[in-house]
């Protein structure tokens, strides 16, 4: 997975041109298509050995390898949604990133965007309502852009400020995997993975709160 996502890193960001379109960029074009479609496919392969390992929720479609307006996007995601749940309900979630020049991932706990409704956002930041520690952080979406912030309880205490006055959004809660390099099969990432959803499983716990 890791060589294969590498290789399609190369084209974040880069316009996608349909082959017979692009003139004397065809094989490029064509280059492009195959590089996105192993990337994802190897992203599918490990959603899925979670999902193997998973009782009570199942995967959802692994993201697509360029978004609606064509350009290449390496960093795939895949929702778990709950066993007998609907499109509304709180998941888990896993997304490729890159840190600090390493392919790495992270487990996170949240809705299925395209199903946001007007409380989902709500029950996202009863996330805050648990005490926190490091490994895990807060990924904090403040005037529509999303930034890092450690995982303490002097944090937890100042978002739930900043949440109630309203300069916070909306706060998700994450661990992270920073180097797939380092593990040396699929099967130690799937170890790894599901490590951060236990952690995590007291967060989703409190996401599915409808007190709203």
């Amino acid at each position: 997975m890791i060589q294969a996502t590498e290789e399609y890193l190369l084209y974040q960001g880069k316009k996608y041109i349909a082959p017979e379109k692009a003139g004397d960029f065809k094989e490029d074009m064509e280059r492009f298509k195959l590089k996105g479609q192993a990337a994802r496919q190897a992203f599918q392969v490990l959603a899925k050995g979670v999902d193997s390992r998973l009782s009570h929720f199942h995967m959802q479609r692994v993201s697509g390898w360029m978004n609606q307006a064509q350009i290449g996007r390496p960093h795939f995601w895949c929702y778990f949604q709950p066993e007998f749940g609907s499109k509304m309900d709180p998941t888990f979630a896993i997304r490729l990133l890159t840190l600090d020049g390493q392919l790495g991932i992270s487990v996170e706990v949240s809705f299925i965007e395209r199903f946001v409704v007007p409380e989902t956002i709500e029950r996202q930041n009863q996330v805050l309502e648990v005490p926190i520690t490091e490994p895990l952080y807060y990924f904090v979406q403040t005037d529509g852009v999303s930034h890092r912030e450690t995982g303490s309880e002097e944090v937890r205490h100042s978002l739930i400020e900043r949440v109630q006055n309203g300069s916070v959004r909306k706060v998700l809660i994450k661990y992270d995997i920073p180097r797939l390099a380092d593990y040396d099969s699929e099967e130690a990432m799937v170890d790894e993975l599901l490590s951060g959803f236990h952690l995590l499983a007291p967060y989703y716990e409190a996401t599915k709160s409808k007190f709203f």
